[in-house]
């Protein structure tokens, strides 16, 4: 089945702690999570290694969120869209369920 969110799409978180947040889809997982740009940070300590000079630092990095959790986004209207299939021209292509327009 065709995934209905695919990298680099803008989405919109919808609820969590980040709900209203909108960023771009840095990677979509196997398990049906994604990595949203921005959204729901994490802290992440990486310890010292002075044999390679690294220092120790904390670095805020995206957690993943649940497809079930976010949104296409249309940056035209400012709001979320529903995404359905329609077969043009032989091909699978992904439209805008209000509209009709192609994603």
């Amino acid at each position: 089945m065709a995934s209905k969110l695919k990298k680099s799409d803008q989405v919109i978180v919808v609820t969590g702690k980040s709900k209203g947040h909108v960023g771009a889809i840095l990677q979509v997982l196997d398990d049906g999570y994604l990595i949203v740009s921005g959204a729901n940070m994490r802290k992440k300590c990486i310890k010292a290694d002075p044999q390679n000079n690294i220092a120790a630092e904390i670095k805020s990095i995206e957690g993943k969120i649940h497809h079930s959790n976010v949104a296409l986004y249309n940056a035209d209207h400012k709001k979320k869209i529903k995404v359905g299939f329609k077969t043009v021209d032989g091909s699978k292509v992904r439209v805008n369920k209000a509209s009709g327009e192609q994603v």
